[in-house]
């Protein structure tokens, strides 16, 4: 027999509150403390590698999967908008441009062609 409140499981509800006090709890530390300090240099250093490491992650197995598996043809439109992207990228440095730029040949290459 279980506790329920309103449909949901007593235990569900106990978990989601345990957890929301530990986030809380855990984001509101540097609130909380009353002497300012800074992270050690290697910490910050490391911190300037995270959004291009999380990026990378995210797209990489994006553009060269598919549900899971290697491409095994060079027909796939996200591999060309992936060269042209980057190479857009590193001639303009304009993070709009490069995704239209993408965009621009991920499009006629996927929707025209059916790649």
């Amino acid at each position: 027999m279980s506790l329920q409140w309103g449909g949901t499981d007593l235990w569900t509800l106990a978990v989601i509150v345990g957890l929301t006090l530990v986030t809380v709890l855990t984001r509101s530390f540097f609130f909380i403390s009353s002497k300012s300090w800074q992270l050690p240099h290697w910490a910050q250093r490391g911190l300037q590698y995270a959004p291009i490491a999380a990026l990378s992650a995210v797209v990489v197995p994006e553009i060269v999967t598919v549900q899971g598996v290697l491409i095994t043809t060079w027909q796939d439109a996200r591999l060309f908008s992936a060269v042209v992207g980057m190479a857009v990228f590193f001639w303009r440095r304009d993070v709009l441009f490069t995704i239209i730029a993408g965009m621009a040949v991920y499009l006629p290459l996927h929707l025209g062609l059916g790649w």
